[in-house]
């Protein structure tokens, strides 16, 4: 029986308050006072020109990919080793992922690599932070920049983290964030889009709100409103943001406690690694990352089956992702690979991540005895 789970939500104690006032207002569909509060708390923290909460992670990435301009044969170069909706995103407009490698310290794209991947047919560049820490994100804008395409961060897990002092989501033209359960800043369900350019807002508001010029009319700007651009219905209802406010408030002291744990356990790993056992997750030095996870790469994927396995019956859920998109029957079908993929196909069998989440306390010596036991 597990009796320590992989995630378990964190409450900050205001969500339930939240909840009740949103509901007193007399407003739970979108774009309330909420949602306004959770939309300037991005713009300040991020320094975008404008943050559009959305249902979603793959909401706001859907949005970009409209925003892109992405249509029928247009390539999108991302990593294999990510989860689905990056793709998924840009093959709903008619797009091709061109599947790039990752780099073996951070398992973010091989930004060497994406030059060489680039033909006439390439839109954009999509950027994925895994485990919140950043890509090499200089040269990726110096690749796009070149050769004018459009850069999209993939921020799920990244929210807080800073590449060179600047907030993840921040850099490309569009950035988008998620606040599923299993994120450091949650609303069981939730994303936003950060749009960096002012040249997008206005479109990229009448994307949210189903292809209309609604925004608009609500500011007084129009005088009535109709639908001028394609889009759907993006927006996320009051009680999401309601819920999520409470989680920003405290977005500091949770990053701050994710970050003690993180530490722990890098520092408990640290005699593995230098027995070559295990590798640790590797930080950049100019990178400042969220603890969104902690990860252990072992030798293979029979020692990976073995490990869960073992910490199964020590009562400790440790899980594994992702499957390769370029090996997936979709993937096969909608995308193309560069190359072998090589480090993708290693590192998505051999990596394992452990429990991470607030509240673990002394559990997670449990858990890193546990684990020592299983490479002893």
């Amino acid at each position: 029986m597990i009796t320590i789970p992989f995630n378990k939500p964190y409450l900050t104690g205001g969500e339930l308050a939240n909840l009740s006032l949103a509901q007193s207002k007399g407003q739970l569909s979108g774009d309330g006072s909420f949602t306004k509060l959770c939309s300037e708390w991005l713009e300040y923290r991020v320094g975008c020109a404008r943050a559009l909460l959305t249902h979603s992670c793959t909401a706001a990435l859907e949005m970009a990919a409209i925003l892109a301009g992405i249509n029928e044969g247009d390539e999108v170069i991302m990593p294999s080793y990510t989860f689905v909706s990056t793709a998924n995103a840009f093959v709903l407009r008619g797009g091709v992922p061109v599947f790039v490698d990752v780099r073996p310290d951070t398992l973010n794209i091989d930004e060497s690599l994406i030059e060489a991947a680039i033909t006439p047919r390439t839109k954009a560049i999509v950027a994925v932070h895994y485990a919140g820490i950043s890509c090499e994100m200089d040269v990726i804008m110096d690749i796009a920049q070149r050769n004018n395409l459009i850069v999209i961060e993939d921020a799920a897990q990244g929210i807080m983290s800073t590449y060179k002092g600047r907030p993840l989501g921040s850099i490309g033209h569009f950035g988008c964030y998620s606040f599923h359960e299993t994120k450091n800043i949650i609303s069981g369900e939730g994303g936003a889009l950060l749009i960096n350019s002012p040249d997008f807002v206005e479109q990229a508001e009448m994307i949210r709100e189903k292809g209309t010029n609604r925004s608009s009319f609500l500011r007084g700007q129009v005088d009535k409103y109709t639908w001028v651009d394609v889009g759907s219905s993006y927006l996320p209802g009051e009680i999401i943001s309601a819920f999520l406010w409470a989680q920003m408030e405290k977005a500091e002291d949770i990053t701050d406690q994710r970050l003690a744990i993180w530490s722990n356990y890098d520092a408990a790993f640290e005699g593995l690694e230098a027995i070559g056992r295990v590798c640790r997750p590797t930080v950049p030095e100019l990178c400042h990352h969220n603890a969104h996870m902690y990860y252990l790469l072992v030798a293979d994927l029979e020692e990976r089956s073995a490990f869960i396995q073992h910490m199964k019956g020590e009562g400790i859920a440790c899980v594994f992702h992702y499957v390769p998109l370029h090996s997936s029957p979709q993937g096969k079908r909608s995308g193309r690979a560069t190359s072998d993929l090589s480090i993708t196909c290693t590192h998505s069998e051999r990596l394992v991540r452990l429990p991470l989440w607030l509240g673990l306390g002394d559990d997670q010596k449990l858990v890193i005895n546990a684990a020592l036991r299983f490479f002893r």
